[in-house]
């Protein structure tokens, strides 16, 4: 299927490129170098435009029933389904990720819908104690527009996970997609909406870059900022989102942990840790930056990740013959590349991969990776598989909690006492027994401490405390009269 008949069910009225600001830039598929799309990039100017829309439609989305609310969100799922093949492998094309990804990304988007179409129709607040003759309560109320910054490593989940329930709970929503990856990340999202009948101007969509990264996080109209993305402009999201005091939720990854406990099957413990670490080239916010493996079955280990590294195929993954993709554009690459000189100029071991052809980094295995080189130090978001090794059980974890911040952590082992033992001392905001660190049922809360996401959490039970804030209101069948 071609670039056109993958989007023709696409429709960018509304977003053509003559009606922003900033140019227009082209889409390019990370595993061919073609031209998917030309997309229209926003300015600041277009930024104050759409927050006013947004807040204007606002006001009218808050008065729709609930169930007419709901019915959207089910609208949205099925069409999902119905487009499922054409979505899924433009998703594939646009991020540089296999087909089965691509795949996932939709699947888990119709998912979303569905379980935002339980929200409007759930209890939303509580009866208070009060003294007779009033009425207590505390209800959530929206923020009114919340602003959403994605990511390009799967931009559809990312920025789904966000708008649908920001969306459910009754505020308008502005997407900042990344600009590599702004149709699966933003403008699929407002197609699906507009044909599930969302009411026009509740749903913004503007590729850019900083500037209009930046108008959306100062700009009044918006008290609330959702942004998946790296450490360094989280923080700088933190700064500008704390001076103008707005509440904002983040999720940036952070070094995660699989720790191989010395009774583990090491034919298991090694299919866990080439997933964790190489899935989606390893970028992921999820993936198992460290493998921590007792030293005595580290040379064993290491043999059979070198297996798996130098047997997996790479090249293009929307072809559905190849397990790794392309990384999404050279900067990464180069990235990823000199964590990985870096870290053996320090000391560590290459024992595979450590090569790249254009895009397409081969699946890399490092051993004695130690505190202070980059790759234990930083999130690698490459396919590099970093081993660690430790004496005992203690070490083991306070290897895995030295770091500022951690999303998810996982622990394989016979004894399932023993690893939760182990889990249970890990400082990370995720932890799996038994399986490896890439795991999201959408049900959970999904977030981390420090670095990780500055301890919020998105998804589940946590959407109501994200995407709306609580009013405290009383009722008296008439004013009483007061001493003064």
């Amino acid at each position: 299927m071609g670039a056109a008949d993958a989007t023709a069910w696409f429709d960018f009225e509304g977003l053509a490129p003559a009606k922003l600001g900033g140019g227009v830039r082209d889409v390019v598929e990370p595993a061919t170098g073609q031209v998917l799309c030309t997309v229209g990039i926003a300015n600041a100017a277009d930024v104050a435009v759409a927050t006013a829309a947004a807040a204007a439609a606002q006001a009218s989305w808050v008065a729709v029933p609930p169930r007419d609310k709901a019915e959207v969100f089910r609208r949205a799922a099925a069409l999902f389904q119905q487009q499922f093949d054409a979505l899924a492998l433009f998703a594939a094309r646009e991020t540089g990720g296999i087909l089965a990804k691509g795949q996932h990304e939709i699947r888990e988007a119709a998912l979303i819908c569905n379980l935002a179409a339980g929200m409007p129709l759930q209890s939303q607040g509580h009866v208070l104690p009060s003294a007779v003759g009033r009425t207590s309560l505390a209800r959530r109320v929206p923020h009114g527009v919340v602003g959403v910054i994605s990511p390009f490593n799967f931009p559809m989940i990312l920025t789904i996970r966000a708008v649908a329930p920001a969306l459910a709970a009754g505020n308008a929503v502005v997407i900042k997609p990344d600009s590599r990856t702004p149709v699966t990340g933003g403008l699929m999202i407002a197609r699906v909406f507009a044909e599930a009948g969302l009411p026009a101007g509740l749903l913004h969509v503007l590729p850019g870059d900083a500037e209009a990264g930046e108008a959306l996080v100062t700009d009044p109209l918006v008290p609330m900022i959702a942004f998946t993305g790296s450490p360094a402009v989280g923080r700088r999201i933190g700064e500008l989102a704390g001076r103008h005091l707005k509440k904002v939720s983040l999720e940036l990854g952070g070094a995660n942990s699989l720790i191989i406990l010395d009774d583990a099957d090491l034919d298991v413990a090694a299919s866990n840790a080439a997933w964790g670490a190489y899935f989606h080239q390893g970028q992921i916010c999820m993936a198992a930056n460290r493998i921590l493996v007792h030293a005595s079955m580290a040379a064993e280990l290491t043999k059979r990740l070198v297996a798996k590294a130098t047997h997996l195929p790479v090249g293009n993954g929307a072809t559905g013959q190849v397990a790794l993709g392309p990384l999404i554009d050279a900067k990464q690459r180069d990235r990823v590349h000199a964590l990985v000189q870096d870290s053996v100029a320090a000391g560590a071991k290459l024992e595979a991969g450590g090569r790249f052809d254009g895009l397409f980094y081969q699946p890399t295995v490092l051993s004695g990776v130690k505190p202070g080189m980059r790759v234990f130090d930083e999130e690698t978001f490459g396919p590099v598989a970093n081993i660690v090794t430790y004496r005992s059980d203690e070490e083991a974890i306070a290897l895995a909690n030295n770091n500022t911040g951690s999303l998810s952590c996982a622990v394989i082992s016979k004894s399932l006492g023993r690893a939760m033992a182990v889990g249970q001392q890990l400082k990370c905001g995720m932890v799996h027994i038994n399986d490896q660190t890439v795991n999201d049922d959408c049900v959970n809360p999904f977030g981390g401490p420090g670095i990780a996401g500055n301890g919020s959490s998105v998804g589940g039970p946590a959407d109501w405390e994200e995407y709306t804030q609580w009013q405290w209101m009383t009722l008296k069948d008439q004013a009483p009269t007061y001493p003064f």
